[in-house]
């Protein structure tokens, strides 16, 4: 048995979002650990993925096959509507959100922003890695739902869009 990156991250999400310290699936000569530990900042949570295979030469091709999967497969936002008919996106995984790029450059969007599908709206830090998260929707922003530089938790809502 072999997960793909997609599966992998799929039961990351939902180890996070359980509130499971740990789990361990262990199928023939495939074993994978995800644990989560408390971070520094407050109770941030951040899992920590350990994949193991039993056959030690597999170890290096399959951590550059997966490091380079996840980089090359951005994840994308969640979206939802609420009562007003606005559209909140959400975060597509835990980290740290960053408004801007650089402290010196503008923000991505601010309220009153005119978004369209693809357009960058903010850059989530995890694991040293900075993934500028697309937006999948296109409209106004209406608010904006975090602080810049603060830690954030998947499925976090961290806009609203009124797509009218």
């Amino acid at each position: 048995m072999t997960m793909d990156i997609k599966e992998i991250q799929n039961l990351i999400k939902f180890v996070s979002k359980a509130g499971v310290n740990e789990v361990s699936i262990e199928q023939g000569d495939f074993k994978i650990t995800i644990k989560t530990e408390c971070g520094s900042v407050g109770t941030f949570d951040s899992p920590l993925v350990q994949h193991i295979p039993q056959q030690m030469v597999n170890i290096p091709q399959q951590v550059v096959q997966a490091q380079t999967q996840v980089v090359n497969n951005p994840a994308k936002e969640d979206t939802t509507t609420n009562e007003n008919g606005y559209i909140t996106i959400k975060s597509p995984m835990i980290g740290t959100f960053y408004r801007r790029s650089t402290p010196e450059k503008e923000a991505f969007v601010n309220v009153g922003s005119v978004i369209n599908v693809g357009d960058v709206i903010c850059i989530v830090e995890a694991m040293k890695l900075f993934n500028e998260i697309e937006s999948e929707v296109s409209g106004k922003v209406v608010k904006v739902l975090v602080d810049d530089i603060t830690p954030i938790e998947y499925d976090q809502p961290l806009f609203l869009v009124d797509p009218s």
